[in-house]
C-alpha cells in the first residue's frame, strides 16, 4: 500500500532525511501573527525531526489564502526563484493544502510540495515501533490520500473519447480507490482487535487494584526522561518531536509501599492533522482511564503558558462527558533555566499553575517531591502484596 502512495503522488508523498527545504507560512493578521510565528518555529522542529535541512523560512501576509496557489501566484513565482537559488529540494507549507493547491504549486515552482500534515505523517511513519502504531499511521496516510486521488486520472492516461466510455486513467483510479477502501477496512478491524486487547489488560490491572498514572503533555517536554527517573526503566529518549509514539507502561513503588503503573504517552502538538487523531487513541485512552494525570511542562520554554492552555483545552474536550482525574503539573527542565527571565517564568508558573511541582527529570531534582505529591493525590488503595 505504501508503494501505491508512491505511485499516485510520486515523491511528493514522502520526505527523506538530508533533503533541503524552504518553510512557508501564511500570516492572516488579525492579531494572530505571534501564533503563526510560534507555529513556524514548531514546523522548524518538525522538519529537524524528519532529518530535513531548513534553508529559509518565508512568512507571507494575506487577508485570506489564495484558492489556487495558497500564497498567490506572484509569491509562488518568487518562491520558485528563491528555491532555485538556494538549491532547495522541497517546499514545506505550514498549513494543509488542497489537492488543487498542491498540484498548482508544484507545477509553478517545479519543486516537491509538502504540507504540515504530510510532514507529520512522515515522522509518524519513521518512528512507529509497535504493530498497532504502524497500523494507525498507515490508516492515517490512506485517509489523507483517498480524497487526493480525485483529478489524477489524466496523469494515468487520457479518458476515452466516446460518451459513457472509461479511459485507462479513470479505470485505474476506480480500482485504486476500491483497493484503498478495502485496506482501510482491514486496518480498522485490526485496530479494533488491538483496542480490545488493551481493554483486557486494563481490566486485569483494575481487578488487582493497581492505580494508573498517565504522563501527558506537549511533545518534547521530557515525559520519557521523567518515566525513567520515576521507575528506572530504560526508555527511548531523544531531543526531537514525537520521540515517543507508542504508549509505554512501567511499574513504580511509591515511598508508602503502594504499587502503581506509569504510562508514557505521545506528546500533543498544534495543528495536528485530523487524519492522525485516531493514532492518539491508545494515548487518549490511557489518559481517560488513569487515576492520576501528570502534565509535564517545559518550564524553560518561553511558550510555557501557551502550552499549558493548549493541554487544558485538550483535557476539557477529552473529559467533557465525565469527571477528570486529579492533575499534577510537573514543571520540568529547571536545570536549563539560566536568565532572570527564565527564573521569573518559573516563579510565575509556581504561583499561577495549580498543583505545580518544579523538577528536573534529567538530574533528579524534585523527583522525590513529585512522588510525595503523587501519594497525596492518588485515591487510597490497598498496599501491594
Amino acid at each position: 500500500m505504501n508503494q501505491l502512495i508512491e505511485d499516485r503522488l510520486g515523491e511528493r508523498a514522502r520526505v527523506f532525511a538530508g533533503e533541503r527545504a524552504i518553510l512557508v507560512g501564511l500570516d492572516l493578521g488579525q492579531g494572530a501573527s505571534w501564533q503563526e510565528r510560534e507555529s513556524m518555529e514548531e514546523l522548524l522542529e518538525l522538519a529537524r525531526t524528519a532529518g530535513v535541512e531548513v534553508l529559509r523560512t518565508v512568512l507571507q501576509k494575506r487577508d485570506r489564502p489564495d484558492p489556487a496557489f495558497f500564497i498567490g501566484k506572484g509569491k509562488a513565482d518568487e518562491l520558485r526563484e528563491l528555491a532555485a537559488k538556494a538549491g532547495a529540494d522541497l517546499i514545506v507549507f505550514n498549513d494543509a493544502l488542497t489537492p488543487a493547491q498542491a498540484r498548482n504549486l508544484e507545477e509553478r515552482i517545479q519543486k516537491k510540495i509538502i504540507d504540515r500534515a504530510q510532514l507529520i505523517m512522515n515522522i509518524f511513519a519513521q518512528r512507529a515501533r509497535s504493530k498497532e502504531a504502524k497500523l494507525q499511521v498507515e490508516l492515517a496516510q490512506l485517509e489523507y490520500l483517498l480524497p487526493r486521488l480525485r483529478g489524477w486520472a489524466e496523469a494515468l492516461g487520457q479518458p476515452g473519447a466516446g460518451i459513457g466510455t472509461r479511459g485507462p486513467g479513470e479505470t485505474r483510479l476506480a480500482q485504486e480507490r476500491h483497493a484503498i477502501r478495502q485496506r482501510m477496512h482491514t486496518l480498522r478491524e485490526n485496530l479494533r482487535k488491538a483496542a480490545k486487547e488493551r481493554a483486557v489488560r486494563r481490566k486485569l490491572r483494575e481487578r488487582r487494584q493497581i492505580p494508573e498514572i498517565a504522563l501527558i503533555g506537549y511533545t518534547n517536554t521530557g515525559k520519557s526522561t521523567l518515566l525513567r527517573a520515576l521507575t528506572g526503566a530504560e526508555t527511548f529518549i531523544e531531543d526531537k518531536l514525537f520521540a515517543t509514539l507508542d504508549p509505554l507502561t512501567r511499574q513504580l513503588y511509591l515511598p508508602d509501599g503502594r504499587l502503581v503503573v506509569v504510562t508514557d504517552t505521545v506528546g500533543f502538538i498544534k495543528k495536528l492533522p485530523h487524519e492522525l487523531i485516531p493514532a492518539f487513541a491508545s494515548t487518549l485512552e490511557a489518559a481517560r482511564d488513569a487515576d492520576l494525570l501528570v502534565n509535564v511542562l517545559d518550564v524553560a520554554n518561553p511558550n510555557l503558558f501557551d502550552h499549558w492552555r493548549t493541554i487544558a483545552e485538550v483535557l476539557n474536550d477529552l473529559f467533557k462527558d465525565g469527571d477528570r482525574p486529579p492533575l499534577i503539573n510537573a514543571l520540568n527542565k529547571v536545570d536549563k533555566l539560566q536568565t532572570p527571565e527564565d527564573h521569573q517564568r518559573l516563579e510565575l508558573a509556581l504561583s499561577t499553575i495549580p498543583h505545580a511541582v518544579a523538577i528536573s527529570a534529567r538530574d533528579g531534582k524534585g523527583i522525590e517531591e513529585l512522588k510525595r505529591c503523587i501519594m497525596q493525590m492518588l485515591p487510597a488503595v490497598p498496599l501491594a502484596v
